[in-house]
């Protein structure tokens, strides 16, 4: 489906808001006798991928998504704090909680309608038989599932329509959070078993994806302990015999380097289960469906730009300076063996801009040492190193001196001040609320220009590694410790250094590697349940398990939670990871330095409130909701 959508503005969403939040190209010639064709129920089909964008679509990305979590906090270039302080401005009123409301069952009921017309269609080619329908009727109802689920992750309970709006409707009844996942599972089962493992068109729903929400469904609901998701005692089987199901396919396959996941020409592979489709000349996202374009790459960059011989371009993204990492995000990795964080990072930044090269002065040759005939001489030239971010720990030697005798600008996590007779007295941290590392995972550059926000890589929703995550924990909550080792460790094991790859300096200056040493770290990561046994070893200090998770399971399941922020650092889960586990105010309020300091957190924040909107156009009997009735649909502390 890649480059080819047509999409079709379908008329009625459930209960938009008052303001146009989806501003639609009218179509005049157009009407629902269209979608009794095939033509026009393919478009039908076609539409209801289109709100897929919305995750990646505008701000609400990472406010959603990823603000207010252990591994992200706020840069300094940004509006929406009160997401990642859970400040009052997080209320039933504010845009984002409204729009993913809006895009979503603006969604469901293009699903509804394509779900209703595919049975009476009588057509020519592909939805000539049943088994077409079945396929497109697989493709709604996985569609369906995914948007419903997305949606009960944030606002829980909620209204669950699965027939499409006849004219204005107005009376809606909140179905419990157990009725919704029921309806979820029923969908993605049916599309498991009715899709096929691969399409034609790439893009669409496979039953691969279908299997991996299925998994990642009943782990969700099977996790809760204190929150009532109508859990079962089957649901960790489940998930590992769906989970088990997608890896064993062979249309999927983890690829061999975690560096190639983000390249740029490498967007479609074995290892992307489902994902957004996004495309370079965007003719598919303006004035037909929904206009989202792929903003991610703006959100995670560090202000690169206005440093010495440094300029705006393309390859190195625009810098929206949103997100930062955390402390804990940085150090959960194992450096010497693990290279995803390595090769997640952008660090190194090359001169592009000549008229603001620096030039050496006499103080700072002196202050290290250095030859004073390059007084006044460019630090560097046009093609050379700029900018360097430093990420080492403190057991750091590197002294300010050595950073101003490099020329280029250095940003270090960790260094040492130090006095006239070169002595070390004090240790600095260098990283800054807008100097940090940027995440390379997003980074864009088939942009028109530098200042193009208009994004054209797919976004990948769910790919196999995480497949494999969600085996292992399922296994691991049932107590089958070694059967989860073996489908983390396939991650793992993909994670380590190979053998006869090159490392960068870095590894062997400050990740404690030997230069030239080419050999494979995986031995070195390949976990066992010494990981979280009980026993206090050292695993327990590299983990940083939490005050009070002292159990075997307790530590099984923060452990998993770190291997997720490994892998899929900045991928948009991490919100919903701790909701689901019921782990967001210990571990928020363990690592993320903004949050503690705001104190703000608090139970009613692991969900959205229900839009305001909403309730003010819902009827009861006939009658629009009354005071005490809103209250009693909004979720609790709302």
């Amino acid at each position: 489906m890649k480059r080819i959508y047509k999409i079709i503005w379908m008329a009625a969403a459930l209960l938009v808001s008052c303001k146009d939040f989806l501003e639609e190209e009218q179509v005049a010639t157009l009407t629902y006798d269209y979608y009794n064709t095939e033509q026009g129920i393919e478009d039908l089909v076609k539409s209801c991928y289109a709100p897929l964008r919305f995750k990646t679509g505008q701000e609400q990305t990472y406010c959603l998504w990823n603000f207010g979590t252990d591994e992200y906090m706020q840069s300094g270039q940004t509006g929406w704090k009160y997401f990642n302080e859970y400040g009052s401005e997080l209320n039933s009123s504010q845009e984002y909680v409204i729009a993913l409301w809006d895009n979503n069952y603006n969604a469901i009921n293009r699903c509804n309608n394509a779900a209703e017309r595919i049975p009476e269609i009588v057509g020519t080619s592909f939805l000539a038989n049943d088994a077409g329908k079945k396929t497109r009727m697989a493709e709604v109802r996985f569609l369906r599932a995914y948007y419903y689920f997305q949606m009960v992750q944030q606002y829980g309970g909620l209204p669950l329509k699965l027939k499409a709006a006849v004219g204005v409707e107005l009376e809606f009844e909140k179905s419990s959070v157990p009725d919704v996942y029921r309806s979820i599972i029923s969908d993605l089962r049916f599309a498991a078993d009715a899709l096929p493992e691969k399409q034609t068109d790439y893009g669409r729903a496979t039953s691969n994806a279908a299997r991996h929400y299925l998994a990642k469904v009943y782990l969700t609901r099977g996790s809760a302990v204190t929150a009532q998701r109508g859990q079962q005692p089957t649901d960790m089987d489940s998930a590992a015999y769906y989970a088990d199901l997608c890896i064993n396919s062979p249309e999927t396959d983890l690829l061999p380097d975690y560096a190639q996941l983000w390249d740029y020409k490498n967007q479609v592979n074995k290892e992307i289960v489902f994902a957004a489709q996004f495309n370079a000349d965007q003719t598919l996202l303006t004035g037909s469906g929904i206009g989202y374009q792929n903003t991610s790459h703006l959100y995670f960059l560090n202000q690169y730009d206005n440093e010495p011989g440094m300029g705006r371009v393309v390859n190195y993204g625009r810098p929206y300076r949103r997100l930062m990492p955390t402390d804990y995000a940085y150090d959960i990795h194992d450096r010497l063996n693990d290279s995803r964080l390595r090769k997640s990072l952008l660090t190194v930044f090359i001169c592009n801009k000549e008229s603001s090269i620096p030039k050496w002065t006499e103080p700072e040759l002196k202050s290290f040492g250095g030859n004073l005939s390059l007084t006044n001489k460019p630090k560097f030239a046009i093609g050379d190193t700029a900018l360097v971010f430093l990420v080492n720990d403190k057991t750091t030697t590197l002294t300010d001196r050595q950073i101003t005798s490099k020329g280029y600008t250095i940003y270090a996590r960790y260094y040492w001040l130090t006095d006239a007779n070169g002595n070390t007295t004090e240790l600095k941290t260098g990283f800054k609320i807008d100097k940090a590392p940027s995440l390379w995972k997003y980074v864009d550059p088939f942009r028109s220009n530098a200042d193009d926000t208009k994004g054209t890589r797919d976004h990948f929703l769910a790919r196999l590694a995480e497949t494999h995550l969600i085996a292992a924990e399922a296994y691991g909550r049932k107590g089958d410790y070694a059967t989860a080792l073996t489908r983390l460790n396939d991650v793992r094991r993909r994670a380590a250094y190979h053998a006869n790859e090159a490392k960068s300096s870095d590894w062997y200056r400050y990740d404690g590697g030997t230069p030239g040493d080419l050999n494979s770290t995986e031995p070195a990561m390949l976990a066992t349940e010494d990981y979280f046994s009980e026993t206090n070893n050292a695993f327990t200090t590299r983990e940083q398990y939490p005050a009070g998770i002292t159990s075997k399971q307790q530590r099984f399941i923060h452990f998993i939670l770190n291997e997720r922020c490994r892998e899929l650092l900045g991928e948009l889960h991490r919100w919903e990871d701790l909701v689901r586990t019921e782990t967001l105010l210990l571990r928020t309020y363990a690592f993320n330095p903004d949050v503690v300091k705001a104190g703000t957190l608090a139970d009613r924040h692991t969900l959205r409130p229900i839009p305001q909107t909403y309730l003010e156009r819902v009827y009861r009997n006939g009658k629009p909701l009354t005071p005490d009735e809103r209250t009693t649909e909004q979720n609790p502390g709302y």
